[in-house]
């Protein structure tokens, strides 16, 4: 059977009216937007959909509209990080209810549990839901790295299927790697897309995927379906000082939505605690913006041009 867990899987952002409630009709627009683009599949509730800025029935809410706008014809993944693990299991079940192809689990963010609290938290998950399990591996956001201890009392459990790797310590890939391939590894750390390929990655798991569909698939395929390290550099290049300005410039949300509005997709700004943009910074990505896509497109033109003459 053909995995769910592979290639592009952009998350999915929330836009919200001028009064910060969901806008749904926008949010329609956006997942057909990702249907259109070619991505392999979506994730509703991670991180840049600003999950953790929403109460339950919201999040509920966005993924039965996911689910009913996609009708089958790209994977749906959940996301149901949480604090507590039967609040983490209810989102699994209501997800799994809804008709959802798998869910992403990370570490409960704030309370820093041992590695044997991680694994028996997933895996209370896990039992209850009984769904495929991307898990997700971001220390940065939850306070706890998943680390040897973890992945060994988990790596006999078959809905474990892959992992959005978001550490940013290249040696956590090496071990994944060569220790547990078992798990599908993601991309979790854009900047380092170039070397996760060159690892074998399965995919990628790309924060600004619904801003710029078109340059994420474009690095995927030169490195995975071509095999081309080459040209894959080139693009990388390209990408890497939006990239920079995403994780760098301390507004990574907010500056993937205002990606999305230059691009002409509908997003609205972003909840407290988070603040929109300021002129100069809109500028600033703007400009980045206007020139990767350049660069990129005369990357890939001319590949294909290379290829009908050979």
């Amino acid at each position: 059977m053909k995995t769910i867990m592979e290639g592009v899987i952009p998350p999915v952002i929330t836009p919200y009216h001028e009064d910060l409630s969901i806008d749904f009709d926008s949010y329609g627009i956006l997942l057909e937007h990702l249907v259109a683009s070619g991505a392999h599949a979506v994730i509703v509730g991670g991180t840049t959909g600003e999950y953790y800025l929403q109460t339950t029935e919201e999040r509920v809410k966005l993924i039965q509209k996911a689910k009913d706008v996609l009708n089958g014809r790209m994977p749906l993944i959940a996301g149901v990080g949480g604090i507590r693990t039967e609040d983490c299991i209810q989102m699994g079940l209501t997800a799994k209810s809804i008709g959802c192809d798998g869910i992403l689990i990370s570490s409960p963010f704030y309370a820093v549990p041992t590695q044997t609290e991680v694994a028996e938290h997933a895996i209370a998950i896990d039992e209850a839901v009984d769904l495929p399990i991307m898990l997700y591996n971001y220390p940065g956001r939850t306070g706890t790295r998943m680390e040897s201890e973890f992945f060994n009392r988990i790596a006999d459990r078959p809905n474990f299927q892959a992992i959005k790797e978001s550490s940013g310590d290249i040696g956590v890939v090496h071990q994944l790697v060569l220790d547990y391939p078992q798990l599908r590894l993601f991309c979790g750390t854009d900047d380092q897309a170039l070397e996760y390929f060159a690892w074998g990655a399965s995919g990628w798991v790309c924060g600004a995927g619904t801003a710029l569909p078109d340059e994420h698939l474009a690095l995927y395929h030169t490195c995975i379906a071509d095999n081309d390290f080459v040209t894959g550099r080139a693009i990388m290049k390209s990408l890497l000082p939006y990239l920079d300005f995403l994780e760098n410039g301390g507004k990574f949300t907010q500056s993937v939505k205002y990606s999305c509005e230059l691009a002409g997709l509908p997003t609205g700004s972003v909840r407290a605690p988070l603040q929109p943009l300021s002129d100069i910074e809109k500028e600033q990505l703007a400009g980045i913006v206007r020139r990767l896509k350049s660069e990129i497109s005369e990357l890939t033109n001319h590949k294909i041009r290379v290829a009908k003459q050979a």
